[in-house]
């Protein structure tokens, strides 16, 4: 037996994954609360110590983790037009793996000089223009930049022409800066690879040390990549399968956790529908987008003010005194777990509503448009209507009995018939919390990886 040990430094908990990868299984796995405030060594030695209980004493031969501790890879981004260089710096970000708190178009002001300020990230993403564009906005907000005392890194990925300029500016001013090309170097042409490969290497570099994780780095072979990006590569890995062995095909994960709702599509998303056209930015194969405003305690309210109270009554079956008491509760005690009849029936409705509100973002949008040349149909984003499977991880979702009802919810519906939803995919439940550690486990041992989440990805049935 070759054991290998994956860690998850999670902002909530710490979670430990034992495989053996000579014969390819799973053999236990467990959690602990994540004691970044203190040592973090606490809570990984807690959640070791309940794995030795369900699994024995092992002795590791390699050990792997990734992390979210601390809030995860906060990252603000900026770039010149809304709906495409400042989008193409979000999407590049939340593919890296990080949390997006802000981001900017046009020229940066001073009010947005002392946001960012407030904010303080762990990276600055600066974006704007394509190659030979527009070069005055990117400059004059690395002038805005440079002049933010906070010592955080900077990323250019703008007009080349402008990179040189704009490195200088923000070197003179003493802050760490990346250059790589451009994320749009042309219009409506994505080149978002070289920025997620930098700040990984960011992460990798700084992060892990700001959050203390070098404290536990005597226990860990590598410290990889942020949370979401190990669980982008597992959503990669059970699509397309490896040389030995097929993938499950196009496919989608739905992560419900307490404070956002992460949506991951690995599909090319093309448009299904005959003659329809595609508008705006292409979309990226593997993409990951997160709803900081859905989740089933932290952002509560943000479910609620999305669906509207009326819909939380009618899937909990609660009158709107009941939902509004228990959401007040929740959202005072975000530890409140549901062991009343009445909590349960409000988180599945919570839960539910998370994912249909953030399947629904996710998703592209289809619409009718009357040209001179007749009727087309005009999509934006990613046709997910023939996707194979849906697949649903976070507590609320792995610790309930009716979890096949909460993830249908994933699925097209009436409701918004625009929308570009699964219309019959199937539906599977991560029950062991096991994706974001087959993540980790396909940067050295894929086949592995592959075949153990085909094995402990239940059917939702």
């Amino acid at each position: 037996m070759k054991a290998v040990l994956l860690i998850d430094f999670g902002s909530t908990y710490t979670k430990v994954t034992a495989v053996d990868v000579d014969e390819g299984k799973l053999l236990g796995t467990s959690a602990s609360y994540t004691t970044v405030a203190t040592d973090i060594n606490e809570g990984l030695h807690n959640a070791l110590a309940l794995l030795e209980k369900e699994t024995g004493p092992l002795d590791f031969a390699e050990t792997y983790a990734c992390s979210s501790a601390a809030g995860g890879l906060r990252i603000v981004t900026s770039g010149l037009v809304p709906n495409l260089t400042a989008e193409a710096a979000k999407r590049a970000s939340l593919g890296a793996g990080g949390k997006v708190l802000r981001v900017y178009s046009y020229q940066l002001t001073e009010d947005d000089a002392e946001e960012i300020r407030q904010i303080n990230p762990e990276i600055m993403l600066l974006c704007g223009g394509t190659d030979g564009g527009n070069s005055e906005c990117i400059i004059n907000n690395a002038k805005i930049v440079a002049a933010i005392p906070e010592n955080f890194p900077v990323v250019l990925a703008g007009n080349r022409a402008a990179a040189r300029t704009c490195e200088t500016i923000l070197r003179e001013s003493g802050k760490d800066v990346y250059v790589c090309p451009n994320v749009m170097p042309q219009f409506n042409q994505l080149n978002i690879d070289p920025v997620q490969k930098i700040i990984r290497d960011i992460f990798l570099k700084r992060i892990v040390q700001a959050k203390g994780l070098s404290q536990a780095q005597s226990l860990i072979d590598d410290i990889m990549m942020p949370t979401p990006a190990a669980v982008l590569k597992a959503a990669e890995l059970l699509a397309k399968g490896t040389e030995n062995t097929k993938g499950w095909g196009e496919l989608m994960i739905v992560d419900v956790g307490g404070a956002t709702t992460d949506v991951y599509t690995i599909t090319d998303g093309h448009p299904s529908k005959p003659g329809a056209v595609l508008k705006g930015l292409p979309e990226p194969y593997a993409k990951r987008t997160v709803e900081g405003d859905i989740g089933m305690r932290y952002s509560a309210h943000g479910i609620v003010e999305d669906a509207g109270i009326a819909r939380v009554c009618e899937l909990s079956g609660l009158s709107e005194e009941k939902v509004e008491e228990i959401l007040e509760l929740i959202s005072t005690h975000t530890d409140t777990l549901p062991n009343t009849d009445e909590v349960r029936r409000f988180d599945y409705a919570l839960a539910s509503l998370a994912i249909e509100i953030a399947v629904t973002r996710h998703a592209g949008t289809i619409e009718e448009v009357f040209t001179p040349m007749g009727l087309i149909y005009s999509q934006v984003g990613k046709d997910l209507t023939k996707l194979n499977c849906v697949i649903a991880t976070g507590g609320s979702i792995i610790h309930t009995t009716n979890t096949k009802d909460i993830v249908s919810h994933a699925m097209f519906s009436p409701r918004t018939p625009n929308s570009l939803k699964p219309l019959n995919a199937e539906i599977y439940i991560d029950r062991s919390y096991i994706l974001a550690s087959m993540g980790l486990l396909s940067e050295h041992y894929p086949d592995v990886a592959l075949n153990i989440m085909k094995k402990e990805l239940i059917h939702g049935d």
